[in-house]
């Protein structure tokens, strides 16, 4: 095991949206730049390009996230991770503040995105942290329905009748597989697990203009070839959550999500997985122990990334806690 390895935290990258708010500096501890008003994103772990994380914490503060794969490898990521994906880290970790509903959106999977633009396709999931009683998820058709139905719908501007207006409340589980239509509805504060990618094709904004009365760009044609248009059934997941035990959120080729709520110590034990971890804090904090009995403290609305080669974590909580508990299989 490397002796230099330990759990990292990072710079959170803050995005101003028209549809921001305050929460990610008020509930959640951001500190946004001079000048930012709306801030919609916070981008807690990405390698996206041109938004790489930079270490924030320890002696490896200021490298970025594609500099520390390119050092350590496997020792950082697993190895099989590595040996598929390089020096370009797999996931992205969002927290989300909408204070309006986002516009309607599709994106594609990993051959469209590979042939259009070299990059990967993107399937998500969101977890709700928080919401105002009257918020919705909009995720998927209510029925199967037509490339002319959605056509006509989109012309007439009521798209948004085809498709499930979900109630959104604190713990609802949402997984959005490549081609599910979807919005985020205004109200609502969530993390995002995702693939690495930032292709989104925008289908439907409400038709909202920005201060100079300009529309933001629709993706209609591209956005035909990659919509599943068949209906869903069970648009959200909301698994029994029990305290001390691990629940199951989502898991698919892309990422496995946990949620781990405790009030006394829990250990980890990674010695089967081969596969770097991501801890993004929900509720309350905790500290992340490791090594020789070094610790990280973990506080809401915070991320950190464990290493592959620390396999053995103990959380402490500080009182109550609950962390979403990220890797691949």
């Amino acid at each position: 095991m490397s002796p230099t390895l330990y759990p990292l935290k990072f710079t959170p990258i803050l995005k101003e949206r028209i549809w921001g708010g305050n929460k990610l500096q008020t509930l959640m501890g951001k500190k946004l730049p001079k000048g930012m008003l709306r801030c919609g994103e916070s981008w807690e772990i990405s390698g996206v390009e041109g938004d790489v994380s930079i270490v924030h914490n320890g002696f490896l503060a200021g490298n970025t996230l594609n500099e520390l794969i390119e050092i350590y490898m496997g020792e950082l990521v697993g190895e099989s991770i590595f040996e598929k994906f390089g020096e370009e880290f797999p996931l992205l970790i969002k927290l989300i503040d909408a204070t309006e509903t986002l516009s309607i959106q599709v994106h594609p999977d990993d051959d469209t995105a590979r042939n259009r633009h070299h990059a990967y396709g993107k399937t998500e999931m969101w977890y709700i942290i928080d919401a105002e009683n009257d918020s919705k998820i909009i995720t998927g058709f209510k029925n199967d329905t037509s490339r002319e139905d959605y056509l006509l719908a989109l012309r007439n501007g009521n798209l948004p009748d085809l498709l499930h207006h979900e109630p959104a409340t604190k713990g609802d589980v949402f997984f959005i597989p490549s081609g599910r239509v979807h919005a985020i509805g205004k109200g609502v504060l969530l993390a995002e697990i995702q693939q690495t990618s930032d292709i989104t094709y925008r289908i439907f904004d409400w038709n909202r203009t920005d201060s100079q009365g300009k529309s933001r760009e629709l993706h209609t044609e591209l956005a035909i070839d990659v919509i599943d248009f068949k209906g869903v059934t069970q648009p959200k997941t909301n698994p029994p959550i029990e305290n001390n035990k691990t629940t199951e959120l989502a898991s698919c080729q892309y990422f496995t999500t946990n949620r781990l709520a405790f009030s006394s110590a829990i250990q980890r034990d990674y010695n089967l997985l081969d596969s770097f971890v991501i801890y993004t804090c929900i509720d309350g904090e905790c500290q992340v122990i490791y090594g020789s009995g070094e610790s990280e403290t973990l506080t809401l609305g915070e991320t950190v990334l464990i290493p592959a080669d620390l396999k053995n974590i103990i959380l402490r909580p500080i009182g109550h806690c609950a962390i979403l508990e990220v890797f691949i299989k």
